[in-house]
């Protein structure tokens, strides 16, 4: 049983008797002495995906729904949705884009380590990996001898994301990016 503390963005736990996904967390550091810390988190249902917004301390408990994980390799994007294959038995599983919202922007082809969450063998949400090389598709010309200065600029990428990247990073390079914070890491 995961405490409010622990969740993380694609789990899946039980809110009133029914299965929610993890959605968006905020955490809030109360200023006065004693408080405690509290997580708002945005809930999606699985089935009818309607949003539920709560509000918990660091040390509530949540039930975690009984379902599968499986290690995926992103395979495709069509109208159907993302298609994701398991590398064991190479069978297919398909998510809708609205399940995905946030996630489907740092899905590259052939991205392993995505863990899925299946619930009566259809999968209902993705966990990325912490980290995605991922190349730019469109930023300004590097400057030399900017890796003195902590100035950043834009980048954007086929999948439609746009971070801030150092200055001295030019287009076409591949570089980490942290899937939970959307920031810059280094250069792949």
């Amino acid at each position: 049983m995961p405490k409010a503390s622990d969740l993380k963005r694609g789990m899946v736990v039980e809110v009133n008797n029914a299965p929610y996904s993890v959605r968006e967390i905020e955490v809030r550091n109360p200023s006065s002495r004693g408080a405690s810390t509290l997580y708002k988190i945005r809930f999606n249902h699985l089935k009818t995906k309607q949003k539920l917004d709560e509000t918990l301390k660091g040390d509530d408990f949540l039930k975690e729904v009984d379902s599968d994980k499986k290690m995926l390799q992103f395979s495709y994007k069509d109208d159907d949705g993302y298609t994701f294959m398991s590398l064991e038995d190479y069978e297919q599983y398909t998510i809708s884009a609205d399940d995905i919202e946030e996630e489907k922007r740092y899905l590259v082809e052939g991205l392993e380590g995505v863990v899925a969450t299946l619930l009566d063998g259809v999968m209902v949400a993705i966990e990325l990996p912490a980290a995605v090389a991922m190349q730019i598709t469109e930023t300004a010309p590097g400057i030399k001898g900017a890796s003195a200065t902590a100035r950043t600029k834009p980048a954007k990428f086929a999948t439609g994301l746009e971070i801030q990247v150092p200055e001295y990073i030019e287009q076409g390079e591949v570089i980490k990016i942290n899937t939970v914070s959307g920031k810059f890491m280094s250069r792949a």
